[in-house]
């Protein structure tokens, strides 16, 4: 029987028996599609080969009809041969049709399906400043995504993810009380709002092994940006990094990126740099008309013209660059610049919202250094024990005539935060987690969509703690995970937008009257989940 055939069956048996799990189905899917094309080479050419073998046997026997005997031992061999090759043409045939099943579950070929479902149980609990309580005993939500990829080629994929993010039955109160900005953009489908299934993710990614005949593999994307849950913060949450440095920014975006990869060019390990930009907010009139919010007066517009007195484009750009990664030691950096951003436009003598207004942009610089196994082989321990430690700073830069965060003057924030991860004591593919982060007086992060439902902990003017303990009950598909998140409050305006509105710093401690009734000195978060993935 032909031994490499015989070795690929069974390689391809085992990838197809393997447990595919959401993140490895599609790569483990496509190792398969490889495999079965090398077999299918390998099984033309052994049918060619006995054809022509055949064919031989056939014309000496034409030739002379003696030579054509064959004795008894000629013939077994050639019935081995014969069931070999049956063996072969069968076994692959199943495989083959394994394949094909696979390919009616997931709709084609190179279109891949796979599923996220989380429920979750919350107890949150916060102290105001002035010293009164609220709570939610046990906030219920489900959380779904799916998720999809479709690969055309290697050099070209496109990648998507629908979501949902509600809390149990009827949300109270949204008949009556506006919820302006739980459906805001950059955050949309990190809120318990409602069961409209909205797009998280919507993009394509190229890639290509050399750049303008350099030795430089790079990318090029553009979409939905896959922009939350980015370098660090994924780690308690459980999930595959996203490009950003969760440390200063953590919302959904639309734009594109690019990556270059530089450890070829430059001999160090993992470096990279990677181009970003993005508009998160599109100044364009309606397509038929609008109305004052106010007044309800309505005026006619040019669809999708740009409106002179309306809210700027406000758009980010900016680079990240990790600077070197060996798989144990990684230090990354992320810069970037966000202009034309906004605050509630609120009348200080009545408290009525009017709208949004413009204020000005904000420079943001990370720097993050991550252990993942301390040490060379000191213990099994520590090689599965991932240690991080992230500097942040922040710096308004007011528009003319406008203040940002209080001041009209640029001011600067800083935070700092680290955090451990180490195997569970109880199995051998749990997690333990311990964070701390803390942030100063004018520190500003855009964090709104860290999924934390008492407030982003990173954006907090204060300190923040966090532990939580992750558990695997079914493979890699069914999880669980307990979370303790206690966040103690310097400052106001910790999840504030960038003016004087929302965002100025107001010591807590010196609040009276009704801002101290209605501003959170202390916020908790006890979480439990069960998650589906796969």
């Amino acid at each position: 029987m032909n031994k490499p055939l015989l070795l690929s069956l069974v390689a391809s048996a085992t990838i197809l028996g393997s447990n595919l799990s959401a993140e490895s189905m599609y790569d483990r899917f496509e190792a398969m599609e490889a495999k079965m094309q090398s077999m299918q080479k390998e099984l033309d050419a052994l049918k060619a080969e006995k054809k022509s073998v055949k064919m031989s046997v056939k014309d000496d026997s034409e030739a002379d009809d003696e030579d054509a005997k064959d004795d008894s031992s000629d013939d077994n061999a050639d019935d081995e041969s014969g069931d070999d090759e049956f063996d072969v043409i069968e076994a692959f045939d199943e495989m083959e049709e394994s394949i094909s099943e696979i390919n009616r579950a997931t709709s084609g070929n190179h279109l891949k399906f796979n599923v996220d479902y989380r429920y979750a149980i919350e107890n949150l609990n916060y102290k105001m400043a002035d010293g009164s309580k609220v709570k939610n005993d046990a906030l219920m939500t489900n959380r779904l995504w799916l998720n999809m990829d479709w690969a055309a080629s290697h050099q070209i994929s496109f990648h998507g993810q629908l979501a949902y993010n509600k809390a149990f039955g009827q949300r109270s109160g949204s008949g009556s009380n506006l919820t302006p900005f739980e459906t805001f953009d950059w955050i949309t489908n990190e809120n318990a709002y409602d069961d409209t299934l909205r797009v998280k993710n919507a993009y394509f990614l190229y890639k290509n092994s050399t750049f303008l005949g350099t030795d430089i593999p790079w990318t090029f994307s553009i979409g939905r940006r896959p922009s939350t849950n980015g370098h660090l913060i994924n780690l308690r949450d459980d999930d595959h990094a996203a490009s950003p440095q969760g440390h200063s920014i953590n919302v959904e975006f639309d734009g594109l990126s690019s990556l270059f990869k530089l450890d070829k060019l430059t001999g160090v390990k993992g470096m990279y740099v990677k181009f970003c930009a993005g508009r998160g907010g599109t100044n364009a009139a309606p397509k038929f008309f609008s109305a004052n919010p106010t007044t309800g007066v309505v005026n006619p517009n040019a669809p999708y013209a740009t409106n002179k007195g309306d809210l700027g484009n406000i758009d980010l750009g900016g680079l990240i660059f990790r600077v070197y990664n060996d798989g144990q030691y990684t230090f990354d950096t992320q810069f970037y610049y966000a202009n034309n951003l906004i605050d509630a436009n609120i009348d200080p003598l009545t408290g009525v919202m009017t709208g949004m207004e413009t204020v000005g942009g904000l420079y943001s610089g990370t720097a993050s250094f991550m252990i993942n196994g301390i040490g060379n082989g000191l213990s099994d321990y520590l090689d599965e024990t991932t240690f991080f430690v992230s500097g942040a700073m922040s710096k308004t830069d007011p528009h003319q005539g406008h203040s940002m965060l209080g001041s009209d003057t640029s001011k600067k924030g800083y935070s700092y935060w680290v955090g451990l991860q180490m195997p569970s004591l109880v199995t051998d593919d749990g997690k333990w987690g311990f964070e701390f982060n803390h942030g100063t007086k004018y520190w500003r992060s855009i964090t709104y969509a860290e999924d934390t439902n008492i407030g982003s902990k990173v954006a907090a003017r204060g300190n923040a703690y966090e532990a939580y303990f992750t558990e695997y009950l079914v493979d890699e598909i069914l999880s669980m995970q307990i979370r303790y998140t206690y966040i103690d409050y310097d400052y106001t305006g910790s999840n504030g937008f960038f003016g004087d509105s929302t965002g100025t710093p107001y010591k807590i401690s010196d609040l009276t009257g009704t801002q101290a009734a209605t501003t959170v000195d202390k916020a908790q978060d006890i979480r439990f989940y069960l998650r589906y993935k796969f």
